[in-house]
């Protein structure tokens, strides 16, 4: 029932932290891959060992979310090589700061990538996955959908945006075709550490300070791995998950307060 065989999953931001892992572990399970971001050359680097993992075929696709022209292009391009089957949409987080002190160019410019992008890839992937008679959308957040965190503004702004993006189309998507988010808690990335030093220089700590505060609010004691959000997403790409719609998956180490 984890098995994906015969099934093209697209990755985004594939290569590094949360969407490596999760190359390796859709690899694992048999999906064939597209791997979608800027960097190219870390792309290529990723290709024989995910082949060497399980996957039958990996292919790179460089773009730019924030190009929305170039990314069409990219889109008919996947679209004329058959059905995707699986988009896992996956994207760094806007830099960190307080909302009220946001420019309203840097809020379009996140919601342009994360929501917007994520709305054009699922138009135009879907009606493959539709004609398939099966589809899997997970996007990437935050626990932030669930509670706010601070000196975060723009990203608690669009990762909110986002997940109700897709409870509205989890109403809405054809049978087979399922939507759904995974909340990282704070997870140990590139993304995490740049925070860390940005929050150090906020606030006169170094980063390691910053980073045995958060691991103080965590009830398992630790940051969380890549990987072990990868397989939350590997799941919820699979047939096992077909009944799983709608939904915001923690993957916080019982960080949040919320039920």
């Amino acid at each position: 029932m984890n098995r994906l065989d015969g099934r093209h999953a697209l990755v985004c931001g594939a290569s590094r932290g949360i969407g490596r892992a999760t190359a390796e572990a859709l690899a694992v399970r048999g999906a064939r891959l597209s791997l979608l971001a800027r960097s190219g050359d870390v792309l290529a680097s990723m290709v024989e060992p995910l082949l060497a993992a399980g996957s039958p075929q990996v292919s790179v696709v460089v773009a730019d979310l924030d190009d929305r022209d170039g990314l069409g292009t990219v889109l008919e391009g996947l679209r004329s090589e058959g059905t995707v089957h699986i988009v896992v949409n996956n994207t760094a987080g806007p830099r960190g700061g307080p909302l009220l002190e946001a420019a309203p160019d840097a809020i379009l410019a996140a919601l342009g990538r994360h929501l917007l992008a994520s709305h054009q890839i699922l138009q135009a992937l879907l009606p493959g996955m539709r004609d398939a008679g099966y589809g899997r959308f997970v996007q990437v957040l935050s626990t932030s959908v669930r509670e706010p965190i601070d000196n975060l503004g723009v990203s608690n702004l669009t990762r909110a945006a986002v997940a109700s993006w897709a409870k509205t189309l989890s109403r809405e998507l054809p049978p087979g075709v399922t939507i759904n988010n995974v909340l990282p808690g704070f997870t140990d990335t590139d993304r995490l550490a740049s925070l860390a030093d940005a929050v150090g220089q906020r606030t006169d700590r170094s980063p390691d300070q910053v980073r045995e505060a958060w691991v103080g609010t965590v009830p398992e004691g630790r940051l969380g791995r890549p990987e072990e959000q990868a397989e939350a997403i590997a799941f919820l790409c699979s047939p096992a998950a077909s009944y799983i719609r709608g939904v915001s998956l923690p993957v916080d180490g019982g960080r949040l307060r919320s039920i």
